[in-house]
């Protein structure tokens, strides 16, 4: 692992995180919330696509093409407070992470829709994405 890298929005704490967009560091949520209150952007790299810069496990497949969401729903869920608090229940993180490891993940999804909690998540992620 690399040198350790300071905060750049309270220029205090080592950062752990970067922003997606422009690839600051910074070290806590609250940190991430002040540094997008200006909009930002990746350094020079604009036009290339994040796709291949995604770590993925496995290969991504889709039966129907209008299946994979667009970059505008990804960011609409990505923005929902909803959602995101939603995310800090740590059953929720865990099951999420069952799903996307299990070697027949449709049929851990389909587990995982039988789960109040899980169905509640994913009624926010659709309404988020709109029809």
């Amino acid at each position: 692992m690399g040198p350790a890298r300071q905060c750049q929005v309270c220029n205090e704490a080592q950062s752990k995180y970067k922003c997606p967009s422009c690839l600051s560091p910074y070290c806590s949520l609250l940190c991430f919330k002040k540094h997008k209150e200006t909009p930002c952007a990746k350094p020079q790299e604009k036009e290339k696509s994040i796709v291949p810069e995604l770590p993925v496990g496995k290969p991504l497949a889709a039966d129907e093409p209008s299946e994979v969401l667009q970059k505008v729903q990804l960011e609409s869920i990505a923005s929902s407070s909803e959602i995101r608090d939603a995310l800090k229940d740590e059953s929720l993180q865990k099951l999420i992470l069952e799903i996307d490891g299990s070697p027949d993940a449709e049929n851990a999804l389909d587990k995982a829709m039988e789960l109040e909690v899980f169905r509640i998540f994913t009624d926010k992620i659709l309404s988020a994405v709109g029809p």
